[in-house]
């Protein structure tokens, strides 16, 4: 087992196409990190270039305390499993686990060794005189993984390997896999473009955006306090309502959060010294908040921006509700000076509580606690909303 250091990385295709751009990432020993983003943001470049796969511009790659930058693929003691099986078709099972070790020319008997144990680790015991047409996509899948484990390489690196599978198998696979990694405490890079797969497996995730490092953290602090509107909006599904607004405060003494000619009042403690809820006042920024944090009321209730249902989507116990609410700012909608503003909330309700219907007119607010706030010109975190 390695740790896995990036150290100011650079990968710069031509004069000016960068893939991955100043890359500052520690993978501890034994961690499982899930590197996250959108198709092109440069996760699989990164993994690439730990690989030894791909060159590196700039910057230095280190696999525990060698830096491997000079080194070929084969001298850095990696494994790797990919979304293409790569089985051998004419192979067994069990020559397909073993064909790594007959490469390294392993002794037989410590060879069928290695081959057993990691068979059982995986539940692939009694398949091993199978051909790769004989197994389903799951166990293929299983394979592809112990052929890299027998090896017992110093870290796995993983990219999108869950991809070909169906949504339910995804599930299944998505635990064996986490469950796997901590029983060998194998250091692990795993890449996707799936958040689920990402904020479920991970000890930490790395999300990236056009080549740099957005943020990494453990998931819940990912979900929990993004660090800036991509983070917010990428993580968690739905995702995040984000809104162009300005905090202000009502003749009555109420903090509010007005957003185009919409305004939502900000229930709770506004004036807990940490919150920039407190001292922020007409500065434009991008409020943020989670579905679930939206709170429904009747029509016509004090405080609530007025809005109207336009969708609910059943989800077994909980319901996603739709809302359109006249005059709101939305972050990131194109703007037409010409148009009528009129955009939609996302809000989460538990079966229990899901009594709205198609048409309804409601009252929408938000508790304090649960409104991040980002600043306009940047995009960072500027608030410490908990939730």
């Amino acid at each position: 087992m390695s740790s896995v250091t990036f150290s100011g990385v650079t990968k710069r295709f031509g004069t000016d196409v960068y893939a991955v751009r100043d890359l500052d990432l520690d993978v501890a020993d034994g961690e499982l990190l899930v590197v996250v983003g959108p198709s092109g943001c440069g996760k699989t470049t990164t993994l690439r270039m730990l690989a030894g796969l791909e060159d590196i511009t700039a910057g230095e790659v280190k696999i525990g305390d060698q830096v491997v930058n000079d080194l070929s693929a084969k001298e850095r003691d990696i494994a790797m499993v990919f979304q293409s099986y790569a089985l051998y078709p004419h192979l067994t099972v069990g020559e397909n686990l073993g064909y790594p070790l007959r490469l390294a020319k392993m002794p037989k008997q410590e060879l069928r060794e290695r081959v057993r144990t990691v068979a059982g680790q995986l539940q692939l015991d009694e398949l091993l005189d199978r051909k790769p047409r004989q197994l389903s996509g799951g166990q293929r899948q299983r394979v592809a993984m112990g052929r890299a484990m027998v090896r017992e390489p110093k870290v796995f690196l993983m990219d999108e390997p869950l991809s070909n599978l169906d949504a339910k198998l995804r599930v299944t696979m998505r635990s064996e896999v986490a469950e796997l990694q901590h029983d060998l405490g194998t250091t692990m890079f795993y890449v996707t473009h799936d958040q689920v797969e990402a904020m479920t497996m991970g000890h930490r995730v790395a999300l990236m955006r056009d080549g740099v490092l957005q943020q990494v953290a453990p998931p819940e602090e990912l979900y929990r306090s993004p660090a800036n509107t991509f983070v917010a909006g990428f993580i968690g599904s739905p995702p995040m309502n984000l809104v162009n607004a300005r905090v202000a405060t009502s003749d009555s003494g109420d903090r509010q959060l007005i957003t185009g000619t919409a305004a939502f009042t900000i229930a709770g403690d506004t004036a807990r010294p940490e919150s920039a809820l407190a001292t922020i006042d007409e500065r434009p920024v991008v409020a943020g908040f989670r579905p679930e944090h939206v709170r429904l009321d009747p029509a016509g209730t004090a405080g609530g921006a007025a809005a109207t249902v336009r969708l609910v989507e059943m989800l077994g116990s909980e319901h996603l509700v739709h809302l359109n609410i006249d005059g709101m700012d939305l972050h990131g909608a194109p703007h037409d000076e010409n148009a009528a503003t009129s955009t939609r909330v996302l809000a989460k309700l538990h079966d229990d509580d899901t009594t709205v219907r198609l048409g309804d007119h409601v009252a929408v607010s938000i508790e304090a606690r649960h409104v991040h706030l980002f600043d306009a010109a940047t995009g960072e975190r500027i608030t410490d909303s908990t939730d």
